[in-house]
């Protein structure tokens, strides 16, 4: 996984920051090392869950989101990147 705004802050969205003032905020966050797959804390955060929403997006380029509930720890933790 690489780092989230690698990929979020394109030189558009970059502009779009400055002209809005919150590029120094932003580019504070770019510098944080970030770990490929999921830490021991968020495995536990999501063995505690009893909700999750799930999102994708269709061929025609329209988000699709849903819902999902069940009792807590439905969700289950395979590896560092995947979840059933």
């Amino acid at each position: 996984m690489q780092n989230y705004s690698t990929f979020a802050f394109t030189d558009p969205v970059k502009k779009l920051q400055e002209r809005f003032g919150s590029r120094s905020a932003y580019a504070r966050q770019e510098r944080y090392a970030h770990l490929d797959g999921l830490t021991e804390q968020e495995t536990r955060f999501i063995a505690e869950r009893d909700s999750l929403y799930i999102a994708s997006i269709g061929e025609n380029g329209f988000p699709y989101i849903q819902h999902r509930g069940g009792p807590k720890g439905f969700v289950k933790v395979i590896d560092n990147r995947g979840i059933a």
